[in-house]
């Protein structure tokens, strides 16, 4: 069985244990209205659509629950979504392609079907938000035929009869969450008997015909440039060190919920002078920085793009990454902050690209660099986002007063500990609220944070905040303000090309690529001659015909999930090792077969 049944099969099983009796039946709904329309696809969408043919369909596929209003007939619940389907040409969108291929054409019905469950019980159990929420994360499991499926798999939840909820799994390839949101309010108002004004926001098939224009083309070609000097120059990894393998994890969710951060927060805006977003973005990476003895912060910072007018409330997906470097070599915290605002304000002006483009540069230039991108480290602020986006973790941020409403309730700080999920990062951090108090969840791989070292990372977090309140905090003092050690990846890692690496690992895994031919890596320079920043290979073939090319493409082929391993600047190919096999003098005394970066098309044959 397939780990994808297998969860699966454990998800239906979770909602079947947690589900009181009830009636199943489906209701088809027929539509008709708007313009059949074709195009090309958006770059959101073809980012998204890349992601849910590569992944599994429960990481990719998002849900909402929706509350219905006390009284509300089933008739005008179906009524309000067959509305929104008419009013919105991503709700009848199909992707068709070949089999094999990815879409680039979306094709707008003007009429069609979808269909409704309905699941009707005697009563809900004792915590019904959590029961919905079970159910539309069950319905997240399968995945979503982009050629012919409606992009909605409502589910109407009814107690004798009477609509209380509606579970919705959604396709990422037309939505996202700010999507979702809008349908939501929309359908609210809509129930409650509001005539909605025309959307006055770009389709999909309008968007891209607007990024094909001039303008728009040179906008993703910045994008891709930019993209390309961080991956050229920045830490392939920034949690290169023992432990970090694989390219996906079970992971547990931790969340944290404090009034002492929201406080400390809004303390170090007033001091500074700084939003209070950017303020935990710069804690959050100096601490990241400072736990990999990275000298910058690479991180996706995945962004809507919703800040223009046009797009605020587009139903369409417009999630793309902004790639944040921020470079932590500054005295002091404010230092750091002063620069983050404009790092963050590059990477967003720069996170509206062709993905299949981007991704064939970074396979290049990765290739060329002789590293493996790794996009394991994710920010996701979506606190400046309506509530209902809380509706994506199991426990929301609860924002509730006490003295008539003067004093945030909520705990100073609070750590819970929640499910595994899948994932292919290291730290995943969402915030989904920062005042009246912090919430925020992490993720992070517990091959290299135990319980302990995870939960004083978070705390970590609150006394940077807390210190940066009171004062200009030195970067260098971070151990002793935050509890958080930088880590100790012992004898034989060095710093690489602006990356972390260890030659001797990287010799074994280049002796396995090569069926266990012996093999030498040094960073050292040979007598006589300055030192390098990088690292050389030296290869005894035996009586393999062998080439540089041969060598590195083997040893790329290998680097997913090793984020510790950096290719070699040059190959050096011999026929024997040497006596001394752990001495670069012994190996240059060996005749060379041959030598090369490997990346020159002369060495690969």
């Amino acid at each position: 069985m397939t780990r994808a049944a297998r969860t699966t099969r454990e998800a239906r099983a979770t909602s079947e244990a947690r589900a009181p009796r009830s009636t199943t039946h489906t209701l088809t709904v027929a539509y008709a209205g708007g313009e059949e329309r074709r195009g090309p696809v958006t770059m959101g969408q073809a980012n998204m659509i890349r992601c849910m043919l590569r992944d599994e369909p429960e990481h990719i596929n998002i849900h909402d629950v929706w509350p219905v209003p006390e009284g509300t007939p089933t008739d005008a619940a179906i009524e309000a979504l067959r509305a929104l389907v008419v009013r919105h040409e991503a709700l009848r969108t199909t992707f068709p392609h070949a089999p094999g291929s990815a879409p680039r054409e979306q094709v707008v019905a003007s009429g069609g079907t979808f269909t409704v469950t309905v699941l009707d019980h005697g009563e809900l159990p004792g915590d019904p938000a959590g029961y919905a929420d079970s159910l539309a994360r069950a319905a997240r499991v399968e995945r979503f035929r982009l050629d012919r499926d409606f992009p909605l798999r409502p589910t109407l939840v009814t107690v004798d009869g009477a609509p209380v909820f509606v579970t919705m799994a959604a396709s990422h390839a037309v939505t996202d969450v700010g999507a979702l949101t809008v349908l939501r309010e929309e359908w609210l108002a809509l129930l409650a008997g509001e005539t909605l004004a025309p959307p006055a926001t770009l389709t999909p098939l309008d968007l891209a015909a607007e990024e094909a224009t001039p303008a728009g083309l040179r906008k993703s070609a910045a994008s891709l440039r930019y993209w390309e000097r961080i991956i050229r120059t920045e830490p392939q990894a920034m949690f290169a060190e023992p432990g970090a393998e694989g390219t996906e994890a079970p992971i547990p969710r931790l969340t944290l919920r404090s009034t002492r951060a929201a406080r400390a927060l809004a303390r170090v805006a007033e001091r500074t002078g700084g939003l209070p977003s950017t303020v935990l973005l710069t804690a959050w990476c100096a601490l990241v920085a400072h736990r990999t003895g990275q000298s910058a912060c690479v991180t996706a910072v995945p962004t809507s793009n919703r800040y223009h007018p046009r797009l605020a409330r587009a139903v369409n997906t417009l999630s793309q990454d902004a790639l944040l470097s921020l470079d932590v070599r500054v005295p002091t915290f404010d230092a750091l902050l002063k620069k983050a605002w404009g790092a963050a304000l590059n990477a967003y002006r720069h996170s509206q690209f062709d993905a299949l483009s981007l991704w064939e540069m970074i396979d290049e230039t990765t290739f060329e660099r002789g590293s493996r991108f790794a996009r394991d480290v994710v920010f996701n602020d979506v606190s400046a986002l309506p509530a209902s986006v809380a509706s994506l973790v199991e426990e929301g941020p609860r924002a509730e007063t006490v003295d008539g409403g003067r004093t945030p309730a909520g705990p100073e700080l609070e750590l819970t500990w929640g499910p595994d999920q899948v994932l292919p990062t290291r730290v995943l951090t969402f915030v989904y609220a920062i005042e009246p108090l912090v919430h925020l969840a992490l993720w992070a791989d517990p091959a290299l944070f135990k319980r302990d070292e995870a939960e004083g990372f978070l705390t970590g977090l609150v006394r940077l905040l807390e210190a940066a309140a009171e004062r200009d905090v030195p970067l260098a003092s971070l151990t002793g303000v935050t509890g958080v050690h930088p880590v100790d990846r012992g004898p034989g890692w060095r710093r690489v090309d602006g990356s972390w690496t260890s030659p001797p690992l990287v010799a074994a895994t280049l002796s396995e690529a090569l069926a266990g031919l012996p093999v030498h890596v040094t960073a050292d320079a040979p007598d006589g001659v300055p030192p390098q920043d990088a690292l050389t290979a030296y290869i005894a073939a035996g009586d393999t015909p062998l080439t540089p090319g041969e060598a590195h493409t083997a040893l790329m082929d290998a680097l997913p999930g090793r984020p510790g391993v950096l290719a070699p600047r040059r190959y050096v190919i011999v026929q024997y090792p040497p006596a001394e096999a752990d001495r670069s003098s012994a190996w240059l005394r060996q005749r060379i077969l041959s030598e090369g970066t490997g990346r020159a098309p002369a060495d690969v044959t």
